[in-house]
């Protein structure tokens, strides 16, 4: 029998302008619901440790855990790898009267990090996304495209932020990631903000 990997690229990392790494293992549970009920609302909450349900394009956090916006009636809630399956099985007992969907997608999803003053920048080479300082900043969170595929984008910190994209993917992206942070490379779109 096979070891089960959790890590996409095995711990893949680069030191450009930035610092990219995989964050490796992360669990992660897509819910879809009603956003509205009180108790999806509820349920939210006691799985993700007090974590509520975000606004429109942003992220809530409390202990090991984060709940991010992801479209009308979609959620993506994160916790440790080892816990996803046992807090996607309370959510769907929670909500079992509910009209909602709770699935562990957390082995089909690959996480990366990137760290340092040039984050915006490697970013916005990337995606349509405006990253300048005054439009994006710290707890917002977007779905976008990046290059040829999608991914969803936050930021986690003055000079750093989070990337998550399909496992499929990851190599990819994480390619996409490297030439965009390679010295040299650096176009200074930041530089005066």
């Amino acid at each position: 029998m096979s070891d089960h990997v959790t890590s996409a690229l095995a711990g893949a990392a680069f030191d450009g302008f930035v610092q990219l790494r995989e964050a490796g293992a992360c669990g992660m549970i897509t819910l879809r619901g009603d956003f509205s009920s009180a108790v999806f609302q509820k349920a939210v909450g006691e799985v993700a440790e007090g974590a509520g349900v975000p606004k429109t394009r942003q992220i809530t956090t409390a202990g090991d855990s984060a709940v991010a916006w992801m479209s009308p009636d979609e959620l993506l809630i994160m916790c440790p790898h080892a816990e996803a399956p046992a807090r996607a099985a309370a959510l769907a007992q929670a909500l079992s009267g509910e009209h909602a969907l709770a699935v562990n997608v957390s082995d089909a999803r690959a996480v990366f990090d990137l760290t340092g003053a040039g984050s915006r920048e490697v970013l916005a080479k990337l995606c349509p996304v405006d990253f300048a300082p005054g439009a994006f900043k710290q707890g917002e969170i977007r779905r976008t495209r990046m290059a040829q595929v999608a991914a969803a984008v936050w930021m986690t910190g003055p000079d750093s932020f989070r990337v998550v994209c399909f496992r499929s993917v990851a190599a990819y992206v994480f390619g996409l990631l490297q030439a965009s942070a390679q010295p040299g490379s650096e176009v200074g779109v930041f530089a005066d903000t």
